[in-house]
């Protein structure tokens, strides 16, 4: 279903222009408003009257996350605090968390855009929405919560945690379509099955949306089967506007950027050169109706490709590819770039591992070490020596021939590694203790 066919279908003349239009008007406001991007614009030579539409965006300077912590709370307002009815907010590495302020207008956008995401699952009025994302200064849950009221659903506000509470209002309430993080789904998914809920019979789900941390077409092909329910991508961020940035439609190949309201780029980390769809580099947006605090051409460190070819879905706007990684939670281990979803990639099409792993890195005698800790399912657990055998030499095998390098493989018990109820802690560096 598409929420809005005349925005979601525009021809991409047309959303160019209008794209531009409101490039210029924020490029204007963020200048006149925003003291420390006046200044990297006066330093890097440009005005708002050099900016007279989307070809200028190369023009302008970047934003960094840093840009958000340094100004902390409120250097990066645009709008008068008097105006600003909402801060939402992620946790910082400096003590401070990284906040965003937004207006009235702000949060309408913003729920536009979800509701556009959920409408590509299949959610109406009709549907009950169970939300299992966090509520509070982390954007998932009232930003799930507020797409689904928009679209005149049922919500049902159950936030993170008290799984077995989750799976009782599952069932009872008759929910329809689920809102977490793709790791939480799959602890959902695996204790429905331990309490002999069965899908289409005790649960009724016939859609997800999951986002919030990066996850793998192996990954949903699990959840698959698990809730045999379609599930969906659905990705954003606190600093552009939470979850509905961009969403993918039931086809599932790649998830289309709201553009009307955030212009996307893919540069090369290295060089900040724009590169063309189809080459993967890391995600940068400028969003274009925001007023609280607009944010231009935001470095995400998101590792992805675009793609601008048209989707059977029917929509035009330009589609991003599943997160692969990100440039500052990259791994370079022994000279070698790993990403975990790559590691994830590999042992979720192994038969009789489970999804939940972690990547313990350290340094022995000045050589860089990978642990990949994986737990057994129940069954292989009790398997023979001889099997479990094979499935550490199958993981270690790929492993070496995906990523290039050699790791010691820890096989471990079913439920030995600690479940998150929020993003999963995937990785354990130890290189800096030393």
């Amino acid at each position: 279903m598409i929420y809005q066919p005349e925005i979601e279908c525009m021809d991409r003349e047309s959303m160019r222009e209008l794209q531009g239009k409101r490039l210029v008007e924020t490029v204007a406001w963020e200048y006149a408003n925003v003291p420390l991007y006046r200044a990297r614009m006066d330093e890097a030579g440009v005005k708002p009257q050099d900016i007279k539409g989307i070809d200028d965006l190369s023009k302008l300077p970047f934003t960094e996350k840093t840009d958000l912590r340094d100004e902390f709370p409120f250097g990066l307002l645009a709008a008068p605090r008097s105006e600003i009815v909402r801060i939402q907010g992620s946790s910082g590495t400096t003590g401070h968390p990284i906040v965003a302020g937004y207006t009235r207008g702000d949060v309408a956008v913003w729920q536009q855009m979800v509701a556009r995401a959920m409408s590509a699952a299949g959610v109406t009025k009709d549907d009950i929405v169970q939300v299992a994302y966090g509520y509070g200064l982390f954007t998932g849950g009232l930003g799930a919560h507020q797409g689904a009221t928009e679209l005149g659903a049922m919500v049902i506000p159950m936030s993170a945690g008290n799984t077995q509470r989750q799976l009782m209002m599952m069932k009872e309430l008759g929910t329809t379509v689920l809102c977490c993080t793709p790791s939480y789904a799959i602890y959902l998914g695996e204790t429905a099955r331990e309490m002999g809920l069965k899908p289409g019979v005790d649960l009724h789900l016939k859609s997800g949306c999951f986002g919030a941390e990066p996850w793998t077409e192996e990954m949903r092909q699990k959840l698959e089967s698990l809730f045999e329910f379609d599930a969906l991508d659905i990705y954003g961020l606190t600093e552009i506007a939470g979850p509905g940035v961009a969403f993918e439609c039931m086809e599932k190949h790649g998830m289309h950027v709201n553009e009307d309201h955030v212009i996307v780029e893919v540069i090369d980390p290295k060089t900040g050169e724009q590169l063309p769809a189809g080459t993967p580099g890391e995600l940068v947006f400028t969003t274009i109706t925001k007023k609280g605090q607009p944010m231009i051409r935001y470095r995400t460190h998101d590792i992805c490709t675009l793609d601008d070819s048209p989707c059977a879905c029917g929509r035009s706007a330009i589609r991003m590819s599943r997160i692969t990684g990100r440039t500052d939670d990259m791994l370079v281990i022994r000279g070698v770039n790993v990403f975990p979803s790559q590691i994830e990639g590999v042992l979720v099409g192994i038969e009789g591992v489970s999804p939940h792993y972690q990547l313990e890195v350290d340094r022995v005698n000045s050589t860089d070490t990978l642990a990949v800790n994986v737990e057994l399912t129940e069954d292989m657990f009790s398997d023979t020596v001889s099997s479990v055998e094979a499935v550490r030499r199958k993981i270690a095998e790929q492993i070496k021939s995906v990523v290039g390098i050699s790791a010691k493989i820890n096989l471990v018990p079913p439920k030995s590694i600690p479940r998150s109820e929020g993003k999963a802690k995937r990785v354990i560096d130890k290189r800096n203790l030393h």
